[in-house]
């Protein structure tokens, strides 16, 4: 018995590149998820696979991009369009359905950010001040829109630490001509008094409207919200989690501890426990607008944009045919 085609470089490259996070943001990641099935199924297609052997590769292929980030839903989402739209009676049939379904996606999301941005920016005002928190590319789209229409924005620029990725929003930023203001994290709510509006991105979005983001978003919402600062979340559809339709949770995703330690501080300090969620979920109701490509929605109203483009449930079509969806569900966020 021979075994079945090897995971392309492309896939492996990729999915190692997405778990060690030198590709992030959700967009980025699939857009690098999409390419990757993409070059899957040019290689897989070499003239010796068969059709039951290349649809296994393929979905062996999506099953290992899918491991590298489950919180990450944009991930999942692009192996559903790309992998639940491969079919065909033959090799050649089936390479070219998910050539065209990965062309397809990036199309797609090469409008949803501009789209998406366009609608966001109708959000701010001249000389509204942002206050930002991690880096989404989404967010930065708003602010790039209002500031190509003419409009003076700032930015409170948070660190987000452990990783800093508050220092790529900041470079971003003064790149597009804004004044960036940076602050640690733990100084937020001292500098709200001078924010017009809390911008942050997705990690994914449950269905009830509860926002699933880098950690610290769901303290900085709750600190808003006092201050009477409105919060707006920019994220594409992609970032939509259709798991949470039927009743599933979304898996809160645990870094590496050395991004909070290094060993030998540990070794100083002694026996400890060392916890670095990478995500927190902040609850719908500290949520004004969620700004897609679709429209701005209230949170609670996002199950219906959520139904009309997933349905009442979603598939997982990197699982092989039988395998069962026991171990969808994370723990609770």
């Amino acid at each position: 018995m021979t075994s079945d085609p090897p995971l392309s470089d492309a896939v492996e490259s990729t999915a190692e590149d997405i778990a060690s996070m030198e590709i992030r943001g959700a967009a980025t990641i699939a857009r690098a998820a999409a390419d990757a099935i993409a070059g899957q199924a040019r290689e897989t297609a070499d003239g010796t696979t068969t059709p039951d052997e290349f649809d296994r590769t393929m979905r062996r292929a999506g099953r290992r991009l899918y491991d590298t980030r489950p919180t990450a839903v944009s991930l999942p989402n692009a192996l559903r369009y790309t992998l639940g739209r491969m079919e065909g009676d033959d090799v050649d049939t089936l390479r070219d359905s998910v050539l065209a379904a990965a062309t397809a996606f990036t199309d797609r999301l090469d409008r949803a950010q501009n789209d998406l941005g366009r609608v966001g920016a109708n959000r701010l005002r001249d000389g509204d001040t942002v206050m930002t928190h991690c880096h989404s590319t989404d967010a930065l789209s708003c602010v790039e829109h209002a500031v190509d229409q003419g409009k003076d924005v700032s930015a409170i620029v948070k660190e987000t630490r452990p990783r800093n990725q508050g220092h790529i929003t900041a470079t971003q930023l003064r790149e597009l001509g804004v004044d960036v203001t940076l602050v640690v994290d733990s100084a937020a709510r001292r500098y709200l008094d001078d924010a017009d509006h809390v911008l942050v991105g997705a990690d994914s979005i449950a269905a009830d409207g509860g926002v699933v983001n880098k950690i610290g978003t769901s303290g900085l919402a709750v600190n808003a919200r006092e201050r009477g600062v409105p919060i707006m979340v920019a994220a594409q559809t992609i970032k939509l989690h259709p798991d949470t339709l039927t009743g599933h949770t979304v898996e809160i995703e645990m870094r590496d501890e050395t991004e909070v330690i290094d060993e030998d501080d540990r070794a100083d300090i002694g026996d400890i426990t060392v916890e670095n969620p990478a995500f927190d979920v902040t609850p719908p109701r500290y949520v004004d607008a969620i700004v897609t490509e679709s429209g701005q929605f209230p949170p609670e109203s996002i199950v219906t944009l959520m139904r009309e483009l997933f349905g009442e449930s979603a598939d997982r079509p990197w699982e092989e045919p039988d395998a069962t969806t026991a171990d969808a569900t994370g723990p609770t966020a």
